[in-house]
């Protein structure tokens, strides 16, 4: 194929893009600090011209910004990511005003506004906190706001060395059910290796795994804390969405909002799962484990029926009815997750047991599954071939 049909072809796969009406928009901290932990004004103005321009041309725009602890480091006088948890907080406090600050004088030379919006992984995990943030920017963009979207670096624990918010964009995606999300990093493609090395190869589209076999997946920039190994898994989080995801540099925002054939463009998988199942997939964490004989993991996987007591062959880990849990094969791969219907402790006594014989022996409050279907999502769907 000559390069001029190339590009043809690649432009028809990316008219989701040029079309979508709600886009998602994250950079990460190489695109908008200097290495010294600096804002780089330049670079966040000529980027905030490019989402000004899609939302003067009607489009919803969220923009998910990293930047908050490396904008803090030149203030606090300190040179390169503090390595403890603590400073990285102090300097998320510093920099998220400076950040903000800018961007709002940024986006005003377009007389537009914007809203700050800081979350946590505990936000997107508790259904309820999870519908807040939703309503809330569901309004800011009825009303015309620019949602600034970012971690809440300065409370977060385990969450703020997760990935240099690759995977919040993608959630984010889901929340606000955006039509596109593009990913801008401080490369301008997924390549197979590192670009500067002699016979590595740019890859232009992802229809599925095995466009990734060749790959080498990592590294992670100096002020930043994500590698392409994250933008990849957001890729895929936002795909099982049906949403088509764009991979490049800043320098190419404009392009790659536009539909053409810059970057790296991921393939969306053809059905859109509820807003919830999308939830429990991927913003929830399992509380405990449930471990299943190979025919539950059939009836669960391939055949999507509720988890049921009999097919029970051991619990993990301390939790709640209603919380998410993980259920587990016999080699210990997690297939799915569920809002399970019972504590922990009361589980043990039901394995192995009929719904029947637990309403006949402890009462009717008892003749329910463990986990109903309408509450699980697959997560592993090989698994439930290999149980057939």
């Amino acid at each position: 194929m000559s390069m001029i049909a190339e590009d043809a072809a690649v432009r028809g796969v990316r008219e989701a893009i040029a079309g979508a009406r709600r886009v998602v928009v994250k950079a990460g901290s190489s695109s908008l600090t200097t290495p010294q932990g600096a804002i780089a004004a330049d670079r966040i103005d000529a980027l905030v011209d490019v989402l000004a321009a899609g939302k003067s041309a009607g489009r919803d725009i969220v923009f998910v910004s990293s930047g908050a602890i490396a904008a803090g480091l030149g203030p606090l006088g300190l040179t390169r990511r503090p390595p403890d948890l603590a400073t990285q907080q102090a300097a998320a406090s510093v920099g998220q005003g400076l950040l903000v600050a800018r961007y709002t004088s940024s986006f005003a030379r377009h007389g537009m506004r914007v809203g700050q919006v800081l979350l946590t992984a505990d936000d997107m995990m508790r259904r309820a906190h999870h519908r807040n943030a939703q309503r809330t920017l569901e309004q800011l963009l009825a009303l015309g706001i620019v949602p600034i979207v970012n971690e809440n670096d300065t409370v977060a624990t385990d969450e703020i060395r997760f990935g240099d918010n690759d995977r919040l964009a993608a959630l984010v995606t889901h929340l606000v059910r955006a039509d596109a999300l593009i990913l801008l990093s401080d490369v301008d493609a997924l390549y197979t290796g590192d670009p500067r090395r002699p016979g590595t190869r740019r890859i232009t589209e992802v229809r599925g795994p095995a466009d990734l076999t060749e790959v080498e997946l990592g590294g992670s920039g100096r002020v930043g804390t994500g590698g392409m190994v994250t933008k990849v898994e957001a890729a895929r989080i936002a795909g099982g969405a049906s949403v088509p995801v764009v991979l490049t540099n800043a320098a190419s925002a404009a392009a790659a909002m536009a539909g053409e054939p810059v970057g790296t463009y991921f393939h969306p998988e053809a059905r859109r799962p509820s807003t919830r199942l999308l939830w429990l997939a991927h913003a929830t964490t399992g509380q405990g484990r449930l471990l299943l004989d190979p025919g539950a993991v059939d009836a669960v996987v391939r055949r999507r029926k509720s988890l049921l007591p009999a097919g029970l062959t051991g619990v993990e880990g301390d939790f709640n009815a209603g919380d998410p849990v993980d259920v587990v094969d016999g080699n210990g791969r997690v297939v799915a997750r569920g809002l399970v219907n019972y504590d922990a402790g009361e589980i043990p006594s039901l394995m192995g047991r009929s719904t029947r014989w637990l309403a006949r022996e402890l009462g009717p409050e008892y003749e329910r599954e463990i986990i109903h279907r309408d509450d699980l999502v697959i997560l592993d769907r090989r698994q439930g071939e290999g149980a057939r």
